[in-house]
């Protein structure tokens, strides 16, 4: 199940250089994760300092 990025995102971009397979990229408003390349490893939620990263 691919994660997903909630609007408590601020933008910070620590979870681009967590992703391993490079499903992260900056959206118009925030960042976003591709699902079909998210291999669900979980590396970026736990990066993340604001939580705004969940399972789908």
């Amino acid at each position: 199940m691919a994660y997903k990025i909630s609007d408590a995102c601020v933008s910070c971009g620590t979870c681009v250089g967590e992703c391993p397979v490079e499903a992260i990229s900056e959206g118009e408003n925030q960042y976003v994760i591709d699902p079909d390349k998210c291999v669900s490893c979980g590396t970026c939620a736990g990066a993340c300092p604001s939580e705004a990263i969940s399972e789908e």
